[in-house]
């Protein structure tokens, strides 16, 4: 690139909003450059960064563009969800302004620091956020790029207190973004078939991930879970690790137990034994998070005590199995789940925590394109619910394609009770169902009624 991170004046984000790209903005602004951006619709996260000091507008318009904000001066750095149409796109191609995917920035100010890349088709959210806590609560600290609002720091970006050179970054696959990344460490927590829009077939998708991991510093480790299609021989510079639950694996959490609103797990290592670790955070398939952390943490040099006191005081991510109602009779429960493996994961996970309960969910089909591609898959998911409520597709980047309706899914859907509605109609549905445990699951605008849900949940506990 032609400007220099470290001299650059101002930076613009196209696509501000974005959970990456909102990272990035907050990392530029702590280090005292002027910031600003576009996006498409305000939401909790804008708002956020305009209380912290960042000018932000909402419609396509070159004088909302700071004037100071010159070729000379100034990075733009750009989301692949903006389109190619965009007239302020447009404007600084057009005008020789540097203009960056986001992918190149985060890999810019990652590559002097010892990288801890969180990769996976799913899961990585959750582990890069316990891998970042685990850090900070031991006192080997890190900075941290986040793909979620962590719950322990209300934020999506932590900084370092002491100097640490570790840096953790969820290693997004999409758009084959973490090609930008050269990791000290990396972990992959899955590589299941998605978005074939950008990839075209499963194969590519594992073969991007092999490059990936070809991409782990000489010295440094990688781990995989056991089972994917990765091996030592993908990266012969680096140490090879497995990790998984209940399996035999380098790294292998047994003896899961719930107790006490917690999981208990003993952890084997190359080097011993870790007995009853505890994890606060709820969801079996976070223990399996949890194992892939500790693996990554103790490779890291984490101390045993770090560790346990990090992962018994997770407080987990936005958007993650976050509980909004707990009581003994009634849960309702959020959770970012979009991909037809996710909402398998979601689903079992809630069912093993809240046993011989009705458990109902709502689901917002995220992409016409993945939902043309895994209409099976996902019919055979939210089979395992004892009841679906289905939203229509959240379209996000996507035109629509003739054919491709939520009707695709629905109809395939095997569980006892199921209703199509739109989002108009969803309270008015939910005001006359007897509930027990309830999901929000989706990837698009369905966190937009976790409020009202929970409203309309609180007044029954009256």
């Amino acid at each position: 690139m032609k400007l220099s991170v470290d001299k650059i004046q101002n930076v613009y984000f196209l696509g501000i909003g974005g959970i990456g790209m909102s990272a990035l903005a907050r990392y530029f602004h702590f280090k005292g450059k002027k910031v600003a951006g576009y996006d498409r619709t305000a939401s909790d996260l804008t708002r956020e960064l305009e209380k912290e000091g960042i000018q932000i507008h909402y419609d396509e318009n070159l004088n909302a563009i700071p004037a100071d904000f010159s070729k000379e001066n100034t990075l733009v750095v750009l989301t692949p969800a903006v389109p190619g149409e965009h007239s302020e796109l447009i404007y600084f191609q057009k005008e020789g302004y540097e203009v960056c995917k986001r992918s190149k920035i985060l890999g810019l100010i990652t590559d002097p620091l010892k990288c801890i890349a969180i990769s996976g088709t799913h899961g990585k959210t959750s582990t890069s956020t316990m891998m970042a806590h685990i850090l900070k609560n031991s006192g080997v600290d890190c900075a941290a790029f986040l793909g979620g609002i962590s719950k322990n720091y209300d934020t999506n970006l932590l900084l370092p207190q002491n100097n640490s050179e570790w840096a953790v970054a969820e290693a997004d696959e999409y758009d084959r973004s973490f090609l930008q990344l050269h990791p000290t460490l990396a972990l992959v927590t899955s590589i299941d078939a998605d978005h074939l829009d950008i990839y075209g077939t499963h194969e590519a998708i594992i073969n991007s991930f092999r490059e990936f991991i070809s991409q782990v510093r000489e010295g440094g480790a990688f781990v995989v879970k056991k089972g994917l299609p990765l091996s030592a021989n993908d990266n012969l510079s680096a140490q090879f690790y497995s990790y998984a639950l209940e399996d035999d694996a380098d790294f292998t959490g047994f003896n899961v137990h719930h107790q006490n609103q917690a999981y208990h797990f003993d952890l084997k290592t190359p080097w011993g034994i870790l007995k009853d670790l505890v994890l606060g955070y709820p969801g079996r398939m976070n223990v399996e998070n949890a194992v892939g952390a500790s693996a990554l943490a103790l490779i890291a040099g984490v101390e045993e005590e770090g560790l346990r006191n990090a992962l018994a005081t997770f407080g987990g991510v936005k958007r993650r199995f976050e509980h909004h109602v707990k009581t003994e009779n009634l849960v309702f429960i959020d959770d970012y789940a979009h991909h037809p493996m996710e909402l398998k994961a979601t689903i079992t996970s809630v069912k093993d925590l809240y046993r011989g309960k009705k458990v109902t969910g709502i689901f917002q089909p995220h992409l016409f394109s993945r939902t043309k591609d895994f209409a099976d898959e996902f019919a055979e998911s939210l089979s395992l619910l004892d009841e679906l409520i289905l939203l229509d597709i959240y379209p996000a980047r996507e035109e629509p394609i003739p054919g491709v309706t939520s009707k695709l899914i629905f109809d395939k859907v095997k569980c006892p009770e199921k209703t199509l509605c739109t989002k108009d109609e969803l309270l008015g549905i939910l005001k006359d169902k007897k509930l027990e445990v309830l999901l929000t699951l989706g990837a698009g605008d369905i966190d937009r009624f976790v409020d009202p849900i929970t409203d309309l949940m609180s007044k029954r506990l009256v």
